[in-house]
């Protein structure tokens, strides 16, 4: 297992503007909670009554969002600018942040009814011990909002470099260091094959071809257009190859008993 990285620890400054943009930020939130809304509406609860808990929490956007939402927001992360920033900017009664190993956190079992965990699992030392946490934490028939993405990806996310996420870690170092990006690679992705098995524990509910089929409900529009070339295209490349798709949306449920 590698340790926790001095990138990971300041990812903010290492990507100020994908975490402090006011804009980019509100909307990734808004394409996370409608899928959550759709879930808990689906099983007939009110978010007033629930909690949830926002791993990964970075600058608080996406938890002052939710803060509107829900009974109680907590937002955690490792990044303690990104925190200090949430808390001062957005913490108030009901929304709360704070500096938390999602690895080993502080609360208790089975306290959150929702738990959101967004591109969150390749930038820890131990994706499995995540996702235990992540099932400790949730209560009985709550759900954990997961999107991952894929290790075969032509360009991989981070770095915007072609197939560095596809290639063995030695390889990738490697290639950061020649590209003049600085190194080591931590990213770990996973293919679908690991990602399946990483959340076995969970019923999975996919929204990753509920999404590509309507994009206007889960604000997915700036992505792809209803109608488009690129949404029929998205669509016959998940009935064909599900494997090949860039990012999975899932809403993991604990089971009740």
């Amino acid at each position: 297992m590698r340790d926790q990285s001095d990138y990971q620890l300041d990812f903010s400054k290492q990507h100020t503007r994908q975490m402090y943009d006011k804009d980019l930020r509100e909307q990734k939130a808004q394409k996370v909670l409608a899928v959550v809304h759709d879930w808990v509406e689906s099983t007939g609860r009110v978010e007033d009554d629930l909690s949830l808990l926002d791993v990964g929490c970075s600058t608080g956007y996406f938890g002052n969002l939710c803060g509107k939402h829900f009974g109680q927001v907590v937002g955690i992360d490792i990044d303690e600018g990104a925190v200090l920033h949430a808390q001062q900017r957005f913490a108030r009664d009901g929304v709360s942040f704070q500096v938390e190993n999602s690895l080993n956190t502080s609360f208790e079992s089975a306290s959150f009814d929702v738990i959101t965990c967004s591109q969150i699992y390749e930038h820890v030392p131990d994706p499995a011990q995540l996702m235990a946490e992540i099932y400790r934490l949730l209560k009985p028939g709550g759900a954990c909002y997961f999107a991952a993405g894929n290790r075969l990806v032509l360009i991989e996310p981070h770095y915007r470099l072609p197939l560095l996420s596809v290639f063995p870690k030695a390889i990738g170092n490697l290639y950061l260091r020649l590209a003049g990006r600085g190194g080591p690679y931590y990213e770990n992705h996973l293919f679908l094959r690991g990602l399946r098995r990483l959340v076995q524990d969970f019923e999975t509910l996919d929204y990753t071809r509920r999404i590509i089929e309507d994009p206007v409900t889960f604000c997915a529009v700036d992505m792809l257009e209803p109608g488009s070339r690129k949404q029929r295209l998205s669509l016959k490349l998940l009935n064909v190859a599900y494997w090949l798709c860039p990012t999975y949306v899932w809403m993991l449920v604990k089971p009740s008993v």
